[in-house]
């Protein structure tokens, strides 16, 4: 079990502040408490949601503040996952060779780049009816109520590339 691997090996210095954190999130929420999550970073686009939405589902954690970014980073992931290339020497990439990633469709999130049009245009092209549709009626909606609409729509659900059940949105 985890729990025990931890307490057996993570003994010192922050490896020890780990295993405190981690006992004192199960006694918070054992004596009834909620957990807020806040997440910032390339959280999303590491693939944090395989961990996160399964928190969520075992009632773990309770409300989520984020970036925007991370919103749409588990989206991108949902529908263009196997488009994703990893860069794992981006630390030394050379201007010329950001810039043949950038022509080519791909934005660079650390190690990782998205891929424009199969992520972010896929997406766009769903948020834009979403926004006129909002605006023609004069309603406005913060930007997860529009990301929620496009998930309620099925628009997407086509377009999954991994489970549903790794995105923490959809959790």
């Amino acid at each position: 079990m985890i729990r025990e691997f931890m307490k057996r090996n993570f003994r010192h210095f922050n490896a020890a502040v780990c295993v405190e954190a981690a006992e004192g999130w199960v006694k918070h929420l054992e004596s009834g408490n909620k957990m807020f999550l806040t997440m910032a970073g390339a959280m999303s686009t590491g693939e944090l949601g395989i961990s996160l939405a399964e928190m969520i589902r075992q009632d773990k954690v309770h409300a989520i503040c984020c970036t925007g970014a991370n919103l749409e980073e588990d989206i991108f992931n949902l529908v263009a996952h196997s488009q994703y290339k990893r860069v794992p020497d981006y630390r030394s990439l050379k201007p010329e060779e950001e810039k043949v990633l950038f022509e080519s469709g791909m934005n660079r999130v650390t190690d990782t780049c998205i891929p424009e049009e199969e992520a972010m245009r896929k997406i766009d092209r769903h948020m834009v009816k979403l926004w006129q549709a909002a605006d023609q009626s004069g309603k406005s909606f913060f930007p997860y109520e529009f990301i929620y609409q496009l998930i309620e729509s099925q628009e997407l659900k086509d377009s999954y590339e991994i489970d549903p059940c790794d995105s923490w949105v959809m959790a």
